[in-house]
C-alpha cells in the first residue's frame, strides 16, 4: 500500500493578466475544421447547415463516423496546438493506443480542449425534451464563461469558432442562439461538431483527452499552470459500446487505468515531486472498479464520485530547471483486458 498523498504547499491565487499576444486557438483550429469539412465523405461524417446557417458536423449520430475523424476532432479540440495519432503496437495486450502531445499544453488542453462549458435548456425552452451538454474546444475561449480562463489568463478573439458537443442529438435553437450570442459570432462563423461517445469518433476524441485530464488534475491540485511547459500522453483505444453509459465507462477506464502522461514543468522540485505523487488515479477511494459501476453506484451523479479518480493511471513529471524526474502510479491493464477482450 502506498502512503497517502500529502497536501501540496499553498500557491498564490492564479489570476495572471490576460495575454493578448497568445495565439488564437480558433484561428489555429480553422484549417483543421476545413479539412474535416472537405474530407467529410472519407471520414464518414455528415456536414449540413442548420436553419440559422450554423455548420453542423454529425460525427456519429446519423452516420457511423470513424477513428480518423475522432483523431482530427481531438486536434481541433486542442485548438491546433496539439497532435493526436494512432499507434498499433499491441502494447500491454491491447492493439491500438492514442498518443497525444503539445508544446503548449495549458492553452491546448485547458484553454481549448477541456469540456467545461455547461449548456442546458429546459423542456419549455426546447419545446420538447430538455437538453444538456458540456461544450469543449476553441469556442469556449471566445465566450470565456468559465473562471478557468481567469486562472490561465486567456481569452480568444476570432471571426470563426468551433465547439464540440458529446451528444446524441443536435442542440435546440435556444442553445445555438446562446452560443452565437456568447461567442459573438455570426451563424456562418460557427461550426458545431456532434460526437456521441457511443460512436467511433466520439470514443476516440474522448480518449485523446488523456493529456488534458492530467492538466485539469494539476489545476485542481493548485500547481501553477504557467509552470507546465510541455506534455505528452497515451491511452488504449477501446471499441465503443452501443450503450451510452457503458461507452462512457470505457473511455473513462481507458484513461483512469490505461492512461500515461509525461509533463515537463519548471520551478520548485518539491512541488514537481508532489504533483507526480498526487496526480495518479490510484489516489482515489473508488480506484480499481470499472467506471460504469462507479457511476451507477453514484446514482449517475459525477459530483458524488471522488474527484481524485479523474486522472491518468501513470505519470512522470520532469523539472527542466533541475533535470529531475519523478514517477508515480501504474497501469491496470488486467482490469481493462478483463472488460474489453474476449479470447477466440
Amino acid at each position: 500500500m502506498t502512503d497517502a498523498p500529502t497536501p501540496m504547499a499553498p500557491v498564490a491565487p492564479m489570476s495572471p493578466a490576460l495575454d493578448v499576444s497568445k495565439p488564437s486557438v480558433n484561428t489555429l483550429a480553422r484549417p483543421l475544421v476545413e479539412r474535416l469539412l472537405a474530407e467529410a465523405g472519407m471520414l464518414d461524417v455528415q456536414v449540413r447547415p442548420d436553419e440559422s446557417g450554423v455548420c453542423i458536423v454529425d460525427a456519429g449520430i446519423a452516420v457511423q463516423g470513424s477513428v480518423a475523424a475522432g483523431l482530427l476532432i481531438g486536434e481541433i479540440c486542442m485548438g491546433g496546438l496539439g497532435q493526436a495519432h494512432l499507434s498499433v503496437s499491441g502494447e500491454a495486450g491491447w492493439p491500438t493506443w492514442i498518443e497525444v502531445r503539445s508544446s503548449q499544453p495549458v492553452l491546448a488542453c485547458m484553454g481549448s480542449q477541456y469540456a467545461g462549458w455547461s449548456l442546458a435548456a429546459s423542456k419549455e425552452e426546447t419545446g420538447g425534451k430538455k437538453f444538456f451538454a458540456l461544450g469543449s474546444g476553441p469556442a469556449r475561449a471566445l465566450a470565456g464563461k468559465e473562471t478557468l480562463f481567469d486562472d490561465i489568463g486567456y481569452r480568444d478573439t476570432a471571426g470563426t469558432g468551433v465547439l464540440v458537443l458529446e451528444v446524441d442529438r443536435p442542440p435546440p435553437r435556444v442553445i445555438i442562439d446562446k452560443l452565437l450570442r456568447d461567442c459573438r459570432l455570426s451563424a456562418e462563423g460557427l461550426t458545431l461538431i456532434l460526437t456521441p461517445t457511443s460512436s467511433l469518433a466520439g470514443t476516440t476524441q474522448v480518449v485523446a483527452r488523456v493529456l488534458e485530464t492530467a492538466l485539469h488534475k494539476a489545476h485542481q491540485l493548485g500547481f501553477p499552470p504557467g509552470n507546465i511547459v510541455g506534455g505528452a500522453g497515451a491511452a488504449p483505444l477501446p471499441v465503443p459500446s452501443p450503450d451510452g453509459v457503458e461507452a462512457m465507462g470505457r473511455t473513462n477506464d481507458a484513461i483512469l487505468y490505461g492512461g500515461r502522461v509525461h509533463l515537463n514543468v519548471r520551478g520548485d522540485d518539491a512541488a514537481a515531486r508532489e504533483l507526480a505523487r498526487q496526480m495518479p488515479s490510484r489516489n482515489a477511494s473508488d480506484h480499481g472498479r470499472p467506471f460504469a459501476d462507479i457511476f451507477k453506484a453514484a446514482d449517475y451523479d459525477f459530483y458524488k464520485i471522488d474527484g481524485a479518480l479523474f486522472a491518468p493511471a501513470e505519470v512522470w513529471v520532469s523539472n527542466i530547471d533541475s533535470g529531475n524526474t519523478w514517477h508515480a502510479g501504474g497501469l491496470d491493464m488486467a482490469l481493462l483486458l478483463g472488460l474489453w477482450r474476449k479470447e477466440a
